[in-house]
């Protein structure tokens, strides 16, 4: 019952599909709808049960984090080992490559201007012109990408 005697439609295994659901990016609104419910009810659940909020905001965080994560890799370049099995000679072995992704630009550019507003944000005045000038540096950069990604598959 809430404090108005009406009884909730919350149930406990709620907090777990919210979870799960907000692991993939759910908003209170897409939550709502997936619960049959109406926005603000999702308010309310967040307010009146801990478990069910915890839930929402574990899995949020787990979700942005691993977004900024993927994100700050993009920004500075990585790489990873892909391993896999092919037949040689008419023996199956194991091949592992070392794949490298070079920086990306539009990445390094998101995550400055909002990790770092104050220096590299675009003022109103001068957008178009930034615009323009980044557009420039970009085919630059990415030029400069695409000449080291051929030098290297040339290795």
């Amino acid at each position: 019952m809430n404090d108005f005697g009406r009884p909730t439609l919350y149930k406990p295994e709620y907090s777990e599909l919210a979870h799960n659901y907000c692991l993939l990016g759910a908003t209170n609104a897409e939550l709502a709808e997936f619960f049959g419910v109406a926005p603000r009810t999702i308010g309310n659940w967040m307010a009146s049960e801990p478990e069910f909020a915890a839930s929402v905001h574990k899995g949020r965080a787990f979700a942005d984090a691993k977004v900024a994560r993927g994100l700050y890799e993009r920004a500075v370049g990585f790489q990873h080992k892909v391993e896999r099995n092919v037949l040689y000679r008419g023996e199956e072995k194991q091949i592992t490559n070392t794949v490298r992704y070079p920086p990306d630009t539009q990445a390094c550019i998101f995550w400055l201007r909002n990790r770092r507003r104050q220096s590299w944000q675009a003022s109103a005045d001068d957008a178009d012109d930034r615009a323009n000038e980044d557009a420039h540096d970009i085919a630059l950069l990415d030029a400069a990408g695409e000449r080291a990604r051929r030098d290297r598959a040339q290795e």
